[in-house]
Formats: structure tokens, C-alpha cells, sequence
């Protein structure tokens, strides 16, 4: 396996902080990661090296205003922000190894991201994999924060707040939850105009759930308290016939690869990938 490591300036002007994970021969494929909330993707070490192990290459970025890259920590101002990102990252990618199919894969905001890129724009991708997306969480149930999210989000939008997450529901390893609690690339930092843009991106999955073109895998775990596992199991009851694979991990928290069950976790997504490439 080999890494590499590189930065490149957004439509805005923000360095944005990228690195891969690849094999040493050609990949049979390419995953493109977009991570969650407050995180980064050095998080994703050990996914990147199972994938490598696999045959795929998988290349991801730290999100505007998370981990190495630049900007406001945890804001974002607008939707289209993060698709414009996205979408020159997919390029690269896309420039990177020209021969070998794409796919998005996306945990948790980055899920949501990629749900919500997929169904409002023509993706470049051979399909999706989305765990844990944030569909549905707490504040989707509170209507007066709604609307206040969506007020300050306008008024002052690079206002900072909490996320308010709960680090403990992250995972049933205590290992992980440690080492993210005192990872200083971690933040719980969001403003009220990422806020605003999250539920402008949440709107605009569920009212394009029927555009959606690509083949799907959609995991979600019935032990999230995070990402309530409702919002999967709406997303795939809308969405066209045949073109979802729901899994549900039984038990396990917000963040399936960070799980003791891992390895069975990542062997279901290399699975998965292994089936498409065929296609």
C-alpha cells in the first residue's frame, strides 16, 4: 500500500488538506470520502488500508472549516459550498486514475452530503456508500430550534455554537471514543450557517429521493442515537426500486467502521464494491 498526501485551494479560495490510500498496483476502483461532523480523515487510517488491501484506491478530504483544511472551523456557507467542493474533488479523482470506476462513500454529514449531491446533480460516480447519514436527528424533532437555525442561519451566519455530540455514542470501543475526545484535529464546533445549510441539504435529499440513478448501499445501525436509523429506512422506502442495498448493523453505534465488529463492517462494503465493479 502506498500514501500520498496533497492540498488544493476550493472555488472560494480555502486550502483544502486531501490525502490517499492506494495499492501498489492499478485499483480496481476509486472511493471518494467525505467524513462527518467535527472529524477528520485521519479517522479513517485503517479504512483506507482495508480498501487498499482490497484493490481499491480510496482518496478523501478534510471538509471546509474541519481537520487540516481551511476556514471557520465547522461552518459552511452555503449548500452549494460543499457541492462545489465535492464536485472538483471527484474531478481529480476522476483525473487521478481516468480507467477505474468511481464511488462516493460518505459516514455521517458526509453521508447526508453524498445523499444530497447524488440526487440534485449528474454525478460522475458508479455508485454510493452512505453509512449512518444524518437524516434524521435530534434537532429534525425540535421545531423552535428548527426555525431558529434557520433565522440566525441568515442573520448571522458565522455565529459559533456547540454540536452538543455525544462522544459516548459514537462507539462501544472506549478506545475510539478516547482517542476522539483527544484528537486535536476534532472539534464540536458548528456555526449557524453550516446549521442553516444542513437543513437546506436534509430538504433537498428527501424532495429528490426519487432522482436518485446510481446503485446504493445504504448502512445504517439500530443502535445510532446519533443519526436515528428512521431516516435510512425512510430514504430507502422513497427511493427507485432496485437501486438500494439496505444494511442494517444490529447493535452497534453511530460509526459501524470504528466498531469492534469492523472488519465485518468494511468486508461488507469491499463486497458490495467488488459486485459493482463486475456490473
Amino acid at each position: 500500500m502506498k500514501t500520498f498526501e496533497w492540498e488544493w485551494t476550493s472555488f472560494d479560495g480555502l486550502n483544502v488538506y486531501s490525502k490517499g490510500w492506494a495499492p501498489e498496483k492499478e485499483p480496481k476502483g476509486v472511493v471518494c470520502l467525505l467524513h462527518g461532523l467535527g472529524e477528520h480523515i485521519g479517522r479513517y487510517e485503517h479504512v483506507g488500508a482495508a480498501f487498499a488491501e482490497a484493490g481499491y484506491a480510496m482518496l478523501g478530504f478534510d471538509l471546509r472549516g474541519h481537520g487540516k483544511s481551511g476556514g471557520l472551523r465547522g461552518h459552511a456557507p452555503s449548500a452549494e459550498a460543499f457541492f462545489k467542493d465535492i464536485e472538483a474533488f471527484v474531478t481529480d479523482a476522476a483525473k487521478r486514475y481516468p480507467s477505474a470506476p468511481r464511488f462516493l462513500y460518505g459516514h455521517s454529514l458526509g453521508g447526508l452530503l453524498t445523499l444530497s449531491y447524488a440526487v440534485t446533480h449528474k454525478v460522475d460516480v458508479k455508485g454510493l456508500i452512505v453509512s449512518s447519514p444524518g437524516l434524521r436527528t435530534a434537532i429534525h424533532e425540535q421545531k423552535a430550534k428548527l426555525m431558529l437555525a434557520k433565522v440566525l442561519g441568515s442573520l448571522a451566519p458565522t455565529v459559533t455554537l456547540a454540536s452538543d455530540l455525544d462522544t459516548a455514542a459514537l462507539s462501544r470501543d472506549p478506545q475510539v471514543v478516547n482517542d476522539y475526545v483527544n484528537d486535536p484535529l476534532v472539534h464540536n464546533k458548528i456555526t449557524t450557517g453550516f446549521g442553516k445549510a444542513g437543513l437546506v441539504i436534509t430538504d433537498l435529499v428527501f424532495q429528490n429521493t426519487s432522482k436518485l440513478a446510481v446503485p446504493l448501499l445504504l448502512a445504517y445501525c439500530s443502535g445510532d442515537t446519533i443519526a436515528f436509523p428512521r431516516g435510512s429506512e425512510e430514504f430507502a422506502r422513497l427511493a427507485p426500486q432496485g437501486l438500494v442495498t439496505l444494511k442494517r448493523f444490529d447493535g452497534l453505534y453511530h460509526e459501524p467502521h470504528n466498531e469492534p465488529e469492523k472488519a465485518d463492517v468494511l468486508a461488507t462494503y469491499i463486497q458490495w464494491l467488488d459486485a459493482q465493479v463486475k456490473n
